[in-house]
Order: C-alpha cells, then structure tokens, then sequence
C-alpha cells in the first residue's frame, strides 16, 4: 500500500511540474496589402496566472520574439490574449518572402538553406504563400545575417521584414 500511495504521489508531482503549453492570441491593426487577419496566435509556456512565454515565431505580430514573456488575460471563453511584453529575451523575428520569379522560385526550402549557416530556428507560413519567419537567437551574427539578407534582397532573390529587433541588431 505504501509503495502505491508513493507512486500516486510522484506521478502527480511529475504532472505538476511538467510545463502548461497555452496559446495566446494577439490583435493588431491588419495592414494593407498584407492578411486581412486582426489576430494571431502563438503557442506559449504558461510561467505564472498572467504570463507567459513565447515558444514559436510570429508570423504577423510585430513587436515579440521567440522566448520573450507576455503578460496576458483570460476572457469568458477561455482564450488567452497579449497585453503586451514583460520582458524580452533578446531575440529578434525576421520574415523572408521568397520572389517567385527570382533565382529561388517560391521555395522557402531554398530560403532556409541559404541562411542555414546562422543556424535561425524558422517556420514557413503555408505552401501558397511561402513566407519563412526566423528567430534570430540573441548574440547570433546580426551584421552577417543583416549583410545577406539586404544583399539577396537587392539581388532580387527575396523581400525581408524585421517583425521584432533589439538594439544590437540594429547597431550590427
């Protein structure tokens, strides 16, 4: 019987602690010539009631990175929504849009690969429209990723974005 209640007892503190995945949904004004969505939702890990943080890149929030924590409000249906940043982690979030008539073709695959030596974490936004939104991990090579980008862009190989930056970045 001890050895029962034991093991009760360390699968409910093994449950306990394991992380709460949630997501968190943003609004913003949509842009024009852009997605007309007003919402975007990124999964999180719930660190406290009222704040979490971010665990995947936003493909259309400005202002967040990958790993910044979010303070947040739960309404009357359950979902989770940004009431802004608590603090940053450093990162930044750049969008890749291949040019489909340039020497990548709509390929985010080929965007990846061509940035691969930066080794950014990245996801494709859907096969019709092939953006890639990367985080730019905090001490990463900021002059060399920025370097590439503006140069590929004037090459005519891609448009980028910067969603979300820090200083460094910007000095880079």
């Amino acid at each position: 019987m001890a050895s029962g209640s034991f093991g009760r007892w360390r699968m409910m503190t093994v449950m306990e602690s394991t992380p709460e995945k949630i997501k968190v949904w943003f609004r913003f004004v949509p842009r024009e010539g852009w997605f007309p969505q007003d919402t975007e939702g990124l999964w999180a890990t719930r660190l406290s009631a009222d704040t979490a943080r971010v665990e995947n890149v936003p493909f259309l929030q400005n202002g967040v990175a990958e790993g910044d924590v979010v303070r947040f409000r739960t309404d009357a249906e359950g979902l989770h929504w940004a009431m802004g940043r608590v603090s940053a982690s450093g990162n930044c979030t750049i969008r890749v849009v291949p040019v489909r008539s340039g020497p990548l073709g709509p390929s985010p695959q080929a965007v990846h690969q061509h940035l691969s030596k930066f080794e950014l974490g990245g996801e494709t936004f859907s096969e019709d429209f092939p953006m890639v939104a990367f985080n730019v991990p905090a001490g990463g090579d900021f002059h060399g990723i920025k370097a590439l980008l503006a140069q590929r862009q004037e090459d005519g190989w891609w448009h980028y974005e910067v969603g979300c930056a820090t200083d460094e970045w910007w000095n880079a």
